[in-house]
């Protein structure tokens, strides 16, 4: 073989040793791309909290219905000509 060929053919091993061992090489590339992954599927899902959660807002500001539905699961509230009936299972 020419001299050229072995230097060739040992730069080619070089890179192809830096391709798989390498920083920024296939096995950190594969974990980068599942750590993406992760993090897009988090971003998802908080895009579809704050969606809900703007949704509530425009609710609270618009009408008092939310209001009103707030304070009789969470507090406990009647209008003065309801009455509050519980019952309990044994």
């Amino acid at each position: 073989m020419r001299p050229t060929t072995l230097l060739l053919l040992a730069l080619l091993g070089l890179v192809h040793a830096k391709l798989w061992l390498g920083d920024g090489g296939a096995p950190e590339v594969m974990k980068l791309q599942a750590q993406l992954d992760g993090l897009r599927q988090a971003n998802d899902a908080q895009r579809l909290r704050n969606a809900r959660m703007v949704a509530e807002v425009e609710d609270l500001r618009q009408g008092l219905e939310m209001v009103e539905e707030r304070a009789r699961l969470e507090l406990g509230m009647v209008r003065p000509d309801e009455v509050f009936v519980q019952i309990t299972r044994r």
